[in-house]
């Protein structure tokens, strides 16, 4: 990589080193996609589908949650009151194809966390730079702890919920498997994202754009917010409204300590110059 003379990458340096980056990110998603298509039967009918089955273990969960504390018994199903279809003559195909690639991403995850790694390592500290490991391991672990709540939580309460709503018995519910999948699979990688939280918010403290006493401000916002989203996929009692909320809520705290750390940190090396 060419340096100008103070040994600095110049602005088209770092361009070309971002769209290397973006190459092998995808080269890397493109090859655990196909690992991903070769095992499609699996992942579906034991992943993608299974929230839709009664048995499934979130729905076993609340129902015998419910029963032993007579709470809402919305989740003591044997089926939800949905079919899926496949309209289209491509359709089944290409949402092998997608889901394959969204697989690919998080099962590439960890990698893309390390190229993202090298691209900003020149900006930090050598002392910094030691805890490369630390990042992608926690980032990584953090990362599938949230797809794994969004699937195994959220998307069983949003299905349960959608799939039993009715404005009419007139209206049948028939889905679309892109609107199936699209819940599921937007579902799963987003709550990843989401838990990846605290080390954004690291990231974001370090440079000064965010304080521990803003996220401290608007914490009852933020919790105004999680409240609702938990009110609104989950059955009308509190237990099953803590399950969902707890986490979160421990993410944006772990958050304020983080960021109250990072601006201690850098309040203290400015004024040591």
């Amino acid at each position: 990589m060419a340096k100008n003379k103070s040994g600095e990458m110049s602005f088209l340096d770092h361009l070309e080193e971002l769209r290397w980056l973006l190459v092998r990110s995808s080269i890397a998603i493109v090859i655990c996609g196909c690992i991903a298509f070769t095992f499609s039967d699996f992942i579906f009918d034991e992943i993608i589908f299974a929230p839709k089955d009664g048995d499934f273990i979130t729905y076993r969960f609340f129902c015998d949650l419910a029963n032993k504390y007579d709470l809402d018994k919305s989740f003591c199903i044997k089926q939800l009151p949905f079919e899926i279809q496949s309209r289209t003559m491509d359709g089944q195909f290409s949402t092998d194809i997608w889901t394959s690639i969204t697989a690919g991403f998080i099962l590439a995850f960890p990698f893309i966390l390390w190229e993202f790694w090298k691209f900003i390592s020149p900006a930090l500290y050598d002392r910094e730079k030691k805890y490369a490991v630390v990042f992608i391991i926690t980032t990584s672990i953090l990362f599938f702890i949230g797809v794994l709540f969004g699937h195994y939580l959220i998307t069983p309460l949003s299905l349960n919920f959608l799939g039993n709503y009715k404005i009419s018995d007139v209206v049948k519910n028939d889905i679309d498997l892109d609107s199936y999948l699209s819940l599921v699979k937007t579902t799963a990688v987003s709550c990843g994202l989401v838990f990846e939280m605290p080390v954004i918010m690291y990231f974001l403290a370090k440079i000064g754009l965010v304080s521990a006493g803003f996220l401290r401000n608007y914490r009852r916002y933020a919790y105004v917010i999680i409240l609702i989203i938990a009110a609104i996929v989950t059955p009308p009692d509190v237990v099953s409204q803590l399950i969902v909320t707890i986490p979160l809520v421990i993410l944006y705290e772990v958050s304020i300590l983080i960021a109250a750390r990072m601006n201690k940190k850098r309040l203290k090396e400015e004024a040591n110059g």
